[in-house]
């Protein structure tokens, strides 16, 4: 008789069922954290217990010249790219001009040109020996430098705008997000009440809009602290270049990794802002995706003002150095393209692909499990899973390098005993290291995005999809992974492009005579052969660009717009 009843009415048995499926989420966010926290582990675990103790010899003498420029670049940058990001992506959103739909996407482009790039692009265009101060010469009869003055490239304020004109499109990509998910009748009555558009924006549209802005502002600045190749190559003395000194030119690892620990501190810093600056700004989305959107309609002059701003971070920041390599890519192509090119071409593509996918996965198993149980541990995991994204990519590197190659001797050494078998290197002596590799760089991208995405789900459509009898893992296929189709592509886009820029880590982790893009630019840029090393730049640019342009088409069809 129960078992009829039970038959009968197979809810009853749904909540211990729920129940088991939440725990298996929580188990797996649990583990995935752990194995995702390794590296980080690792490297703290080497600053901890160091062969040799430099810490206070560092302190006294190039730590704070480090921490104090490192400081000077991240505000540089990161008023650099709220300046360029929120002007660029309320003038597209909501004010109709010239050529707006283009620069929707095209204001995109120039995150597809890694930082290192742009800087070896515009120093030899601006140096002493380059084409513009050739002609400055030329133009005004001066014989040397000491007879003009002109501003120098190689040097922090030099750093601060490469890295603001390649990084600005983390705040215009998400600002212009979370702009075209508010209501315009907020604005609408904001107008009625007096409100000029400029109030407006500071006190309604800003306000609403900060928890997204946050997460693209954080993006930024660990972005920023993580750079090496264009400080390196400017002699802006910052925390990731003395890591590198400590590391290769001093030989001493563990001080390496106690300058990491350092960089460490300001991404829970940043993390920890971040959260804090949205802790009770939880919200829903709040209009209709079929309301248009009420774009300005302004005068000749304002639209050229509109036209500007959003032009000179283009020019600037893609057309300029897109067009220096494609002009190089042209003239060198016989010697550039080989078969050493195309397969590192190939490589490229695979372990950024490989990396993409593995980040959604993980991110939507922490984010989802996150929702399924809000409590303060599980705030504590999604926090440890954002670290490797502060971590610079040599140290993490040597992070991966640690248990991977520990692994690998205790199996062969297993094998060897046992059954006479060398098994070699499986793990740390294969593409497998970078793609762990990349997963533990760029998890804070997708996790976080989608961690963000799912806040905005109310509630209620989980208790409807429970009340039907769906267990968690169905109401995650058939409820939210289809709401959050547009932020899923994206995630995946921004860790695809940032995969193929990724270099120290790639050096260090590749396997034997494996190359990728990213190390064929570097080898021949860092001789200064700009020349030879512009086709596979280019293609890292080009292979960017598509699918940025599906990341804003995932946005913009998301709604109807105007």
């Amino acid at each position: 008789m129960a078992e009829a009843v039970t038959s009968a009415n197979p809810g009853l048995s749904q909540p211990l069922l729920a129940k088991r499926t939440s725990r298996r989420w929580l188990i797996s966010a649990i583990a995935t954290t752990a194995i995702v926290a390794l590296p980080v582990i690792s490297v703290l675990f080497l600053a901890l217990f160091p062969d040799e103790n430099i810490w206070p010899h560092l302190i006294e003498t190039t730590l704070p010249r480090y921490l104090t420029t490192t400081l000077k670049l991240m505000i540089g940058v990161g008023a650099l790219t709220l300046l360029i990001g929120l002007a660029t992506a309320w003038t597209v959103t909501m004010c109709e001009f010239p050529g707006r739909k283009y620069f929707e996407w095209a204001l995109l482009l120039p995150f597809a040109v890694p930082a290192y790039v742009i800087a070896y692009v515009y120093t030899s265009l601006l140096d002493y020996a380059g084409p513009i101060q050739r002609a400055l010469r030329e133009v005004f009869g001066w014989q040397n430098a000491s007879d003009y003055w002109f501003p120098e490239i190689r040097s922090l304020e030099g750093a601060i705008l490469m890295l603001g004109l390649v990084l600005y499109p983390y705040v215009y990509l998400l600002g212009r997000a979370a702009f075209l998910e508010q209501s315009p009748s907020l604005f609408a009555v904001s107008r009625s009440l007096g409100h000029s558009a400029l109030s407006t924006f500071f006190r309604v549209v800003l306000p609403i809009a900060r928890p997204a802005i946050a997460v693209g502002l954080s993006l930024v600045l660990m972005e920023t602290l993580n750079d090496f190749g264009t400080v390196d190559f400017f002699a802006v003395q910052t925390l990731t270049r003395g890591l590198f000194d400590t590391w290769m030119n001093l030989g001493n690892l563990g001080g390496a990794a106690q300058i990491a620990t350092t960089m460490l501190m300001f991404v829970v810093i940043l993390v920890t802002l971040e959260r804090y600056s949205r802790r009770r700004q939880q919200q829903y989305a709040a209009r209709d995706n079929r309301e248009p959107i009420h774009r300005f309609t302004m005068s000749f002059p304002r639209q050229m003002i509109c036209l500007v701003v959003c032009a000179i971070p283009l020019i600037f920041g893609f057309i300029v150095p897109g067009a220096t390599l494609a002009y190089y890519a042209w003239e060198y192509f016989d010697v550039s393209w080989n078969p050493d090119f195309i397969q590192n071409t190939f490589n490229s593509l695979f372990l950024s692909s490989a990396a993409a996918m593995t980040t959604l996965i993980i991110g939507v198993t922490l984010a989802y499990s996150r929702r399924l149980h809000n409590t303060r541990g599980m705030q504590v995991l999604m926090r440890l899973s954002s670290l490797g994204y502060a971590m610079p990519g040599a140290v993490l590197a040597v992070g991966v390098i640690v248990p991977l190659a520990g692994f690998d001797n205790w199996l062969d050494s297993l094998m060897r005993d046992y059954f006479g078998v060398s098994t070699g290197l499986l793990l740390s002596g294969t593409a497998f290291a970078l793609v762990f590799a990349y997963t533990v760089r760029f998890l804070a991208v997708s996790a976080g995005s989608i961690e963000s995405a799912l806040q905005k789900i109310t509630p209620s459509m989980d208790m409807a999809s429970r009340s039907l009898g769906h267990t968690p893992g169905k109401t995650l296929i058939n409820v939210h992974l289809p709401i959050l189709r547009g932020t899923l592509v994206t995630a995946a886009l921004v860790v695809f492009v940032d995969c193929m820029k990724e270099l120290p880590a790639t050096l260090i982790l590749r396997p034997f005579n494996y190359e990728t893009l990213a190390t064929y630019v570097y080898q021949f840029a860092s001789d200064e052969r700009l020349y030879h090393s512009a086709l596979p730049a280019l293609i890292i640019v080009v292979a960017g660009i598509i699918p940025i342009i599906l990341m804003n088409r995932s946005i913009s069809n998301s709604r109807t717009m105007a």
